[in-house]
């Protein structure tokens, strides 16, 4: 099995296009060494061989010593990420920003002092452009250890021109790191246990919002400072149920690009992300129409590659298919949505190394829901496990308690008796474990634990009883939680009424179109 140093190497080399491969030959061509036509040999190797082994590549290439592989990884890796950076720094500004600052300091060195300060002047005016403070703050400090060893201009303006400008640049940091600790311990708490659940997680979650939140009195706030305050808002009314607010917030995230237009590209994974919070929100408002209005953007992106390097390809791909199943889910279609789902698991295996637990648990449990509303529970058992079988129990709780009350449920409609015997108890002990047995999830384990001493005759009456008090449920402010996850009471109804999960979703969705709100999340439309 490869090591940790031999797997990166697999991984970035499997990453390049045909292109950046062919530059990095080109590249490591202009030097001419034993050491660079070994480690080209590895780079061969690599590109070429599906099963890597240290044995196989030692075989095929003679002069390689064992004793030489490991600084040869080591040094080719290196010279694959300069190439990348030399490659891809007219794409990124900030690498241009970054590489100024080196010249900068090569001329310093060099005592060409005027020439240096000549580089940081332009190189801060590009890095002003796109809000780049840290940077920003680095050339003003590399001014400031010009200005006061060495005497080049009027130093008695420029000392206090530089010292303002380094306090101002502090100060606006400092917000902005606020800010984002803000939004991203928030961003922790929805990993850990996802909406708030009760009364008392509720006033948990506000408190801490409360007491962390910061007051900076009336300071004008620039792109970054709005961007994590948004976020911050964002994930707060996120978490607590809020979705307006939430949408509310998401809305002014994606706004901000107007206000400052030469962040979109610079910062475009950060626009995506306002975007898909755009439609989480308006998905669980039930608003159809803007989100499929915004769901067009995303199409529109996906059809445009412009400018756009491989995280935020993968980024863009992943909220397009996550908001496309939702589309489905929305308007009842999953038949049409399972004609997504070889497209979508071509994207699964590509960032296979790329995507995060959190990710594939939840674009995994989208899938299953979507084949256990088409009817096809054997294939929704399939991808449920694949979240029961995780090792991180403690990610995404909330989705692993749902998964297994879904895999319970799909078991049931297979007609796996043994099978819902055992597994009752099992979910039983992981709810309780979870601290997660809400009223849905209590009333829906006590009917399937009654099933087996159920007569047919009794069957009907079972599903309208169970049914009717998961609707009084779904109207308590912290029992709607489990139905943003499972439409449990759709499956009920087409129980009753003896027809499809999806016919019955279809005729919820076309009701909500012609009252234009949500049967359960209303929503004025704007």
């Amino acid at each position: 099995m490869p090591n940790i140093q031999t797997e990166n190497l697999i991984q970035l080399i499997g990453s390049l296009s045909k292109a950046e491969k062919r530059a990095f030959k080109l590249y490591v061509g202009r030097f001419s060494s034993s050491d660079n036509a070994k480690f080209i040999q590895i780079f061969d190797y690599i590109d070429k061989t599906k099963n890597y082994s240290d044995v196989e590549l030692l075989k095929k290439n003679k002069d390689i010593k064992k004793s030489q592989l490991s600084n040869l990884k080591a040094h080719l890796y290196k010279q694959l990420l300069v190439s990348l950076r030399l490659q891809h720094a007219g794409n990124s500004s900030d690498i241009e920003i970054r590489e100024s600052i080196d010249y900068a300091r090569v001329l310093y060195n060099r005592g060409l002092y005027n020439q240096s300060l000549r580089i940081l002047e332009r190189a801060k005016a590009n890095a002003n452009k796109f809000n780049q403070d840290i940077l920003s703050l680095e050339i003003t400090f590399f001014e400031k250890k010009i200005e006061s060893q060495y005497i080049t201009r009027s130093i008695d303006s420029r000392s206090e021109e530089l010292a303002l400008e380094s306090n101002q640049l502090i100060e606006k940091i400092d917000e902005s790191n606020v800010y984002s600790n803000l939004a991203l311990k928030l961003y922790g708490l929805y990993l850990k246990v996802g909406f708030v659940k009760n009364e008392k997680e509720f006033l948990f979650v506000k408190q801490y919002f409360d007491s962390n939140f910061p007051d900076f009195g009336d300071t004008e706030l620039g792109y970054y400072e709005k961007m994590h305050l948004y976020n911050a808002y964002v994930w707060y009314y996120y978490i607590v149920q809020d979705f307006l607010n939430c949408y509310k917030y998401a809305k002014k995230w994606v706004d901000l690009y107007d206000e400052y237009p030469d962040m979109q590209n610079f910062e475009f994974e950060i626009y995506l992300k306002g975007i898909n919070n755009i439609l989480g929100a308006l998905f669980n408002l039930r608003h159809h129409e803007k989100f499929v209005e915004y769901l067009e953007v995303l199409e529109g992106m996906m059809k445009d590659s412009t400018k756009r390097n491989e995280n935020t390809e993968y980024q863009l791909r992943l909220y397009y298919y996550t908001n496309l199943i939702n589309k489905h889910f929305l308007e009842g279609t999953f038949d049409d949505g399972l004609r997504n789902i070889p497209e979508i698991e071509e994207f699964l295996d590509q960032y296979e190394n790329t995507m995060d637990s959190h990710r594939s648990i939840n674009i995994n449990y989208k899938i299953a829901c979507l084949f256990f509303g088409a009817g096809d529970n054997k294939n929704a058992i399939i991808y449920l496990n694949k979240i029961i079988n995780i090792k991180e129990s403690n990610l995404r709780e909330d989705i692993q308690c749902f998964a297994r009350i879904l895999n319970l449920i799909a078991h049931y409609e297979v007609g796996n008796e043994e099978l819902v015997e055992y597994q009752i108890k099992s979910v039983y002990r992981f709810l309780s474990k979870m601290d997660d047995l809400q009223g849905v999830q209590e009333e829906i384990l006590s009917w399937v634990r009654n099933l087996r001493i159920m007569k047919p005759d009794e069957l009907d009456k079972s599903f309208k009883i169970l049914r009717s008090k998961l609707v009084k449920l779904s109207q308590m402010q912290y029992e709607k939680r489990p139905f943003l996850y499972l439409d449990i009471i759709s499956w009920l109804e087409s129980k009753i009424i003896g027809t499809d999960v999806q016919s019955v979703v279809q005729e919820k969705f076309k009701r909500e179109q012609l009252l234009g709100e949500s049967l359960y999340f209303p929503v004025k439309k704007s």
